[in-house]
């Protein structure tokens, strides 16, 4: 009897154990979907000109305007789109006022012959972004070959000879060519909150079952065994 209740004690501390974290990624899972929210609402808010000192925390996703002329140059990030396959990212210098900065054009299938800017004067809109493509697999940009692997604003501004900003591209006044834009959005950042949620519920379910069988056990024991 003493050994039942033990286990009982030490199964039911499992038991809550498993179903708060469970929980815990609930509430985890509903403050991710408000910042969410939050993101996509500051993406889609009306454009501003852009800041003369662009912060990367208070800036990220600012929605921006700008009036000017794509410059010489263009930069192939390659990367691959979901029922699409491998592309590059076009990256070009955008002139306007007294300033140059970096756009990100859109999206062209491998393969594709680059498509030039827009020529004269062209309106851009689309979001401030600072990207994080790089992480411990990630190859070294090969210049030579103009293949990156990552948007590595400071480099390619040096390169490009701009400031250091990159403008993601939702919209351009003049057509793009074959160049398909690939706006900013939130998709991309992880969300896993409902899945960790699921698997702490799951373990927990699997828990109770396996200590009410062992209670069984313990209180009917085989025969020959008692």
């Amino acid at each position: 009897m003493t050994r039942t209740i033990l286990f009982l004690v030490f199964g039911l501390t499992g038991i809550a154990v498993l179903v708060s974290l469970g929980m815990w990624q609930v509430q985890r899972l509903a403050w991710k979907e408000g910042v969410l929210a939050q993101i996509d609402a500051r993406i889609a808010a009306p454009p501003v000109a852009l800041p003369q000192s662009a912060d990367p925390e208070m800036d990220k996703y600012l929605p921006v305007e700008m009036t000017g002329q794509f410059g010489a140059g263009v930069l192939r990030v390659l990367v691959s789109q979901k029922r699409v396959g491998a592309g590059y990212r076009l990256i070009t210098p955008f002139e306007f006022e007294d300033r140059s900065v970096l756009v990100d054009r859109g999206f062209i299938r491998v393969g594709e012959a680059l498509s030039p800017a827009p020529a004269g004067q062209v309106t851009v809109t689309g979001n401030l972004h600072w990207p994080d493509d790089r992480n411990s697999s990630t190859p070294d940009n090969d210049v030579d070959d103009n293949t990156w692997f990552a948007r590595d604003i400071d480099q390619m501004a040096d390169l490009l000879g701009t400031e250091p900003l990159l403008v993601v591209a939702r919209n351009l006044s003049q057509p793009g060519g074959a160049v398909t834009p690939l706006p900013v959005d939130s998709s991309a950042i992880p969300n896993d909150h409902l899945q960790y949620a699921v698997t702490w519920f799951g373990l927990a379910a699997i828990w109770t079952v396996m200590m009410l069988y062992f209670v069984y056990r313990l209180r009917n024991p085989a025969k020959g065994q008692a």
